[in-house]
């Protein structure tokens, strides 16, 4: 299926709603945005096959995934199974030796089944993982955010990020990071787009750097 649009699907980060997307306009005569949401994975999938069953929900050829965070290694890995126009990440990794070295380490000590993942109905700890940082402030906020509370789905998701082996990514890949992105320091990151004080919530807080810029990188 096509059309004369450029078809954008925006696949949110872990426990995030596709809400977090909802201040993104882009052109509507050009661009259609459609909107992915997490499902709670089945006991004992691959990140690879998940990724093939996010693949259905793409109806239109030649479109534009659009991922952040963990859902920026999702539609890397969808891109493998169906053929894409443009893989454009946000706040993410390409690789994984742009993985912090805390989850590095958690590779090969599996110090991360630890976590207090049973706490995820604490909401300001599922927003800190969400999320990367604090957000006592704006919990409210962040809250509205979130929309899969379940310990074996947040479990899977920190198993299946420490874990991501690439060494190279697709070539038709945009990365665009955040200067001041706690949980994917920039230090780590190669080949980005920089975006001055973006954090790890960019694409909420910086909203407007995304409406005028991502239509040219779509479009070159």
């Amino acid at each position: 299926m096509n059309d004369n649009k450029i078809h954008i699907y925006c696949m949110p980060g872990m426990a995030a709603s596709s809400a977090i997307f909802e201040y993104i306009k882009l052109p509507e005569d050009t661009f259609k945005l459609h909107f992915l949401e997490w499902s709670i994975p089945e006991r004992g999938i691959s990140f690879s096959d998940y990724a093939k069953t996010m693949c259905s929900k793409v109806e239109f050829d030649d479109a534009v995934l659009l991922g952040v965070s963990l859902g920026g290694l999702l539609v890397q890995e969808m891109s493998k199974y169906i053929n894409v126009r443009k893989v454009i990440i946000i706040s993410s990794v390409k690789r994984s030796s742009e993985l912090p070295n805390k989850m590095l380490f958690a590779r090969y000590t599996r110090i991360h089944k630890l976590l207090p993942t049973g706490l995820v109905n604490n909401v300001e700890l599922l927003a800190k993982y969400a999320f990367g940082e604090s957000v006592v402030k704006r919990l409210a906020l962040y809250e509205r955010y979130l929309s899969i509370r379940d310990k074996s789905y947040i479990d899977w998701c920190i198993d299946k990020l420490v874990n991501w082996q690439q060494k190279v990514p697709p070539e038709n890949l945009v990365h665009i990071h955040g200067e001041k992105d706690t949980v994917f320091p920039i230090i780590n990151i190669e080949d980005c787009i920089p975006v001055q004080n973006g954090t790890h919530t960019m694409i909420i807080h910086r909203a407007k750097w995304f409406n005028e810029n991502l239509p040219t990188i779509i479009l070159e």
